[in-house]
């Protein structure tokens, strides 16, 4: 649990970081780089909401379906997303503080598995995800609620972490999200030493995951605020 909450506070420190680099690059950067800037400045936001599974800062009320040529192009940019290998080494960077799993090695040896391990279980996870998307027409992006009011945002965002929308748009328990963390939870157990092989530490592993996606739905919807006055400031 500790493990995941660091992972989770990762995550917050990369959009942290990168909407404090954003808003110092616009109050100091010279009027001849502008385009370059901007165009600098939408890369980092499209790998910040790549990386968090969002929409961008579109409400609900804007949710169009998806063509699979746009899930083809969302499932590579995850893949090769730089900020998904960092989250990644991060991650490794906890286990290897907290000597998880313990049968491999401190060093460099025994980083490099734990970084493989993460990177391994997140990638099977996304395949998977985006192979019962594709089929079941499940949309798991997270579009900002358009809700007001913290109770009712926090209600919104504290679901989206188990429902899809469909193609018109109605929201379903997603098969495609729920089924791609469990493959990627109990597919590791294939590869990890004996400590960690066993279905009870998968599902402990299931349950821990899900609930951090869960808690990151609260993130997600209200991050959209923070960036809103960047845009404005600068546009």
């Amino acid at each position: 649990m500790t493990a995941a909450v660091c992972r989770s506070t990762c995550i917050l420190l990369v959009v942290a970081v990168s909407l404090a680099v954003h808003a110092h690059s616009q109050s100091t950067l010279p009027q001849q780089t502008d385009t370059s800037y901007r165009q600098s400045g939408s890369r980092l936001s499209h790998s910040v909401f790549n990386l968090l599974n969002m929409a961008g800062t579109e409400t609900s009320k804007k949710f169009h379906p998806m063509t699979q040529a746009e899930r083809n192009h969302l499932y590579f940019s995850t893949m090769i997303n730089p900020l998904s290998f960092a989250r990644c080494a991060f991650s490794a960077g906890i286990d290897q503080w907290n000597d998880k799993p313990s049968e491999w090695e401190q060093g460099a040896s025994g980083y490099g598995k734990r970084f493989a391990n993460i990177l391994g279980q997140y990638s099977i996870q996304r395949t998977v995800t985006y192979g019962l998307s594709s089929a079941l027409h499940e949309d798991n992006r997270y579009f900002n609620s358009g809700k007001q009011g913290f109770w009712s945002r926090t209600g919104y965002a504290l679901s989206s972490g188990i429902l899809a929308r469909h193609d018109n748009g109605t929201r379903h328990f997603s098969f495609s999200q729920v089924g791609g963390v469990a493959a990627g939870s109990f597919l590791a157990r294939t590869w990890l030493p004996r400590s960690q092989s066993s279905a009870g530490d998968a599902t402990v592993s299931f349950g821990i995951t899900m609930a951090s996606n869960i808690g990151m739905g609260v993130m997600k919807e209200f991050l959209p605020d923070l960036v809103r006055p960047f845009r404005k400031k600068h546009n």
